[in-house]
């Protein structure tokens, strides 16, 4: 038989497959493609990778704080800080800043370097240098105190303080001094302190 030069129908139709299946994969790419871009914006969007949205504020000489030693810091939204200097690096690794009021019952936490933990005189209640709960009722509860970030720059140490704070007129934190031994039970914070405005200077 001729050949006639035309196609016969099996080739024809694998041609049309192969097209089809062409043309579907190219379609399914440009979605892919359209779809991962809008949302690569919208996270770009939704989580800034921006730098760092805290503003810090300065708290003390580092040196002025040895090591085994602490302060009582007083944020701009009153919260009341335990600063202790656990290490000498000469970074903010040597500090840990936590909240001085317990989460049981709300008394004051103290930072006791001769033993390397806080200790809540309230209930008896113990955490590790870290702050979290290793004995007393916190530890039942598995509870820890609230840690603050830090920052050494040239001497200098710095607080994290969130922005909202600044939009309400910049408040400024302040260290205080404790005037006479914890009080307790109770569920007041009960610090017998007074500030100390403007200085950052600490007793003998």
């Amino acid at each position: 038989m001729a050949d006639t030069g035309k196609p016969d129908d099996g080739d024809a139709e694998g041609r049309r497959d192969f097209l089809g299946s062409a043309s579907k994969a190219a379609m399914a790419a440009g979605l892919i493609g359209g779809y991962g871009g809008f949302a690569a914006i919208a996270l770009r969007f939704l989580y800034p990778s921006g730098g760092d949205d805290r503003f810090w504020q300065f708290v003390s000489l580092a040196d002025e704080i040895k090591v085994g030693e602490s302060i009582l810091y007083r944020g701009p939204s009153g919260e009341t800080i335990n600063i202790a200097r656990q290490h000498r690096n000469g970074d903010a690794d040597d500090f840990v800043a936590l909240s001085s009021t317990c989460p049981h019952l709300g008394c004051q936490v103290r930072w006791e370097g001769q033993n390397n933990r806080f200790f809540c005189p309230c209930h008896n209640g113990v955490f590790d240098p870290s702050g979290v709960a290793i004995d007393g009722p916190p530890a039942e509860a598995g509870q820890s105190l609230s840690r603050y970030p830090l920052k050494v720059e040239s001497g200098l140490l710095h607080i994290a303080v969130p922005p909202r704070l600044f939009a309400r007129g910049g408040e400024q934190g302040e260290i205080i001094d404790i005037d006479g031994d914890i009080c307790g039970p109770g569920h007041d914070p009960c610090l017998a302190a007074h500030l100390r405005a403007g200085s950052t200077e600490r007793k003998g």
